[in-house]
């Protein structure tokens, strides 16, 4: 029986290997997997408890500023949990409370935090603007009722949107569908076929940003995504300073024969579903000029059977024979598309 139970266990431990192999780059490693790195367990019901801890930002009072924006705010305001800063008021509608401020008393933050009042999020997030109201609140269900995960179980703030998605009432769910809706998603990363990349340091939940002065890596069969102005990303949060994706060559022409033919049978047309411009027909969502890492991880999730929603299901067999090279070709080519 010990035997066997063992054997189980390390069996169990291979998938769960195997599962986060790769591609560990699209969920912001650069190591391979290690149980000592999976995410914390939230500590009670309050969301915020399921986010990796990092040190509190002290108000030195001193008021800083972003091109063009009408406002200043201190570091400790930028980065504010519950009412972080809004540079740019005048590129949205006024904000629902819960997307402006969240609810501070149950560990619910703003989520204009994590995916901007703009929508476009970054990398470690995920771009909401443009989505209709019924993809967004099915989205917001499959987190609810465990459908949606991440296949690497170090993305804590993975586990953080399905906790918000448990704590987020009908009328606040309904007002952040409705607001993202009404937001055009422009156009936000620009995809560079190169053999090399810059050299990078994980940030908090899966950015990347590039080392000052540390020069290029050869960049191999992954995609590197990374601000293109890294101060204004990791510093001060601009939602108007966009992203450089690093691809391979050959990726895009790969891609396109995948994306558009099907790659003979491997897959299926993507504008079947999408539409034949990738922006999206009713509630499929528009896959269009979006992160690379994003829909790298969605493509992955959904071949590991870790986002098995209804939506995620039908995709499951779409996405069945494809390689990581595959899919990296796949991920290049939509995402330098016009959204």
């Amino acid at each position: 029986m010990k035997k066997f139970l063992l054997l189980s266990l390390t069996a169990c431990a291979c998938i769960a290997l195997a599962q986060t192999a790769a591609p560990g780059w699209a969920y912001g490693y650069l190591v391979p997997f290690s149980p000592a790195d999976i995410a914390p367990k939230c500590a009670d019901e309050k969301p915020i408890s399921c986010a990796r801890p990092s040190a509190p930002v002290a108000d030195d009072g001193v008021l800083l500023s972003q091109p063009g924006s009408p406002n200043q705010f201190t570091f400790a305001q930028i980065a504010a949990d519950y009412a972080p800063a809004d540079w740019y008021p005048g590129d949205h509608p006024p904000m629902p409370d819960i997307v402006a401020h969240g609810r501070e008393k149950d560990g619910v933050r703003a989520c204009g935090l994590c995916h901007y009042p703009n929508g476009k999020g970054k990398m470690e997030n995920g771009g909401v603007a443009g989505l209709t109201p019924g993809y967004f609140l099915k989205q917001l269900d499959d987190f609810r009722n465990g459908l949606r995960k991440s296949a690497d179980p170090r993305k804590a703030n993975t586990n953080e949107m399905a906790a918000i998605a448990r704590a987020l009432t009908p009328a606040e769910s309904k007002a952040a569908a409705d607001y993202f809706a009404s937001l055009k998603f422009t156009h936000w990363v620009k995809v560079i076929e190169s053999t090399t990349a810059p050299k990078v340091k994980p940030a908090l939940n899966g950015l990347f940003v590039p080392i000052a002065g540390a020069g290029t890596e050869p960049l191999g069969q992954r995609i590197m995504e990374v601000p293109e102005n890294p101060e204004a990303t990791d510093k001060f949060r601009n939602p108007r300073s966009p992203f450089l994706a690093y691809v391979p060559v050959g990726s895009l022409k790969a891609g396109e024969a995948l994306v558009t033919t099907g790659g003979g049978g491997k897959t299926v047309k993507c504008g079947a579903c999408h539409g034949a411009d990738l922006k999206g027909v009713g509630d499929v969502p528009g896959i269009a000029g979006r992160s690379p890492s994003y829909t790298m991880r969605q493509l992955w999730d959904m071949q590991q059977g870790t986002r098995n929603g209804p939506g995620a299901k039908m995709m499951k067999s779409v996405v069945a024979k494809l390689s990581v090279d595959d899919m990296i070709a796949i991920t290049a080519w939509v995402s330098s598309r016009e959204p």
